[in-house]
């Protein structure tokens, strides 16, 4: 069988026609940026996320930037985040002239622990970023708290996480501002780049919306120094069209990751030396964006599913404060074990909403026959 990692042109196939509608909607009418395509969508992720304000942006990267700018993070600053993560996260914070400070990861989740973060926190920390990683929110109750005793700003990294719950609550509507991404193998892709901004905080939406546009909120009548990071209303279009089916392919996820777990422990795999599979923690919707599993002599079992079909990926091969780019932060190897321990021993199988139950009983079958060749 030939299995991908992530097939989007069944996805594709399956709503083309309201697809092509959509795009020629906005092509007769000639409106490409931001518009009333970005409005409607903003307000029905708005609405979507239990908040009272969405920002569409050029992209979750640019999302995270925004953020951490309408909080006025710069030099001198320091933000507490994950060394497990995209580079995006951390990017966003140097790019800014901040710090970014790291804390490890829990084992089990591959989120924040959150039992280091009071340690993390100087005179001189201004936000804590938190990222809903692979889909599942982190433990939000004690950074909010940690956050508002010290009156700091909380800014959600929920690129991976559009529409998971953290006790009855949904991303983005967990600290003051929630970053999404649109990148097309988030659960709600687009046909490019695209990102949205969460908040509950006029005022904050307000500068946000200022600062996506060069920092005008009239034209040319700059108040502050901004970007240009303006949703295109023909992404919005073919967002608004996928939004539609977005809490049906989430179910899908889940029904794939309830069937993996299934396979993984008739196989005798399920709680084994050789593969640890994702948790779900109490209290919380995990809308599976990743099936990242934990796995024995993982390269090689990356190399004996790729020859026989089956598309993986490694999130993380190297942990952020390992990439050379960050070595002025003077972190070392063995400074953060269990996100080096994650980076050696993750890998992600395929889990889209498409996925047949065929296709995971073979995926799950040769990663069987790779320990039992072993």
């Amino acid at each position: 069988m030939k299995i991908p990692i992530l097939d989007l042109s069944v996805q594709h196939l399956q709503i083309a026609d309201e697809i092509a509608a959509a795009v020629t909607r906005v092509l007769g009418s000639q409106k490409f940026i931001l518009g009333p395509e970005v409005r409607e969508l903003e307000q029905e992720l708005a609405q979507y996320c239990s908040c009272a304000e969405a920002i569409g942006c050029a992209s979750g990267s640019d999302a995270l930037l925004l953020a951490l700018m309408a909080c006025d993070v710069g030099p001198g600053d320091e933000v507490i985040t994950t060394p497990f993560s995209f580079f995006a996260t951390v990017g966003s914070i140097v790019r800014l002239g901040a710090k970014a400070v790291f804390v490890d990861i829990d084992s089990a989740t591959f989120n924040m622990d959150v039992s280091q973060v009071q340690s993390a926190m100087t005179k001189r920390t201004k936000a804590i970023l938190p990222v809903h990683l692979f889909g599942q929110c982190a433990e939000m109750e004690t950074i909010n708290e940690l956050a508002r005793n010290a009156n700091m700003r909380v800014i959600e990294d929920a690129a991976q996480a559009i529409g998971a719950e953290y006790r009855g609550r949904r991303a983005g509507s967990l600290g003051e501002i929630g970053c999404f991404s649109f990148y097309p193998s988030k659960n709600l892709g687009g046909a490019g780049d695209g990102g949205l901004l969460t908040t509950n905080d006029s005022e904050l939406a307000e500068t946000l919306r200022i600062l996506r546009t060069h920092g005008a909120k009239q034209k040319y009548y700059h108040e502050r120094l901004g970007i240009n990071s303006r949703l295109d209303s023909l992404q919005a279009a073919i967002l608004r069209v996928k939004f539609r089916y977005l809490d049906q392919w989430a179910d899908a996820r889940r029904a794939n990751a309830k069937r993996y777990r299934e396979l993984f422990r008739d196989a005798g795999l399920g709680s084994s030396d050789y593969v640890q599979l994702p948790v779900e923690s109490d209290g919380s919707v995990h809308v599976y964006n990743q099936f990242v599993i934990r796995a024995r002599d993982r390269d090689r079992l990356k190399a004996w599913l790729a020859e026989r079909g089956v598309g993986t990926e490694i999130y993380y091969p190297v942990p952020l404060h390992l990439q050379a780019c960050f070595k002025d932060l003077g972190y070392k190897n063995g400074d953060f074990p269990e996100s080096e321990r994650a980076a050696l021993e993750a890998l992600a199988i395929p889990v889209y909403p498409e996925l047949s139950a065929n296709a995971q009983t073979y995926v799950v079958e040769t990663i069987s026959s790779f320990y039992r060749a072993a």
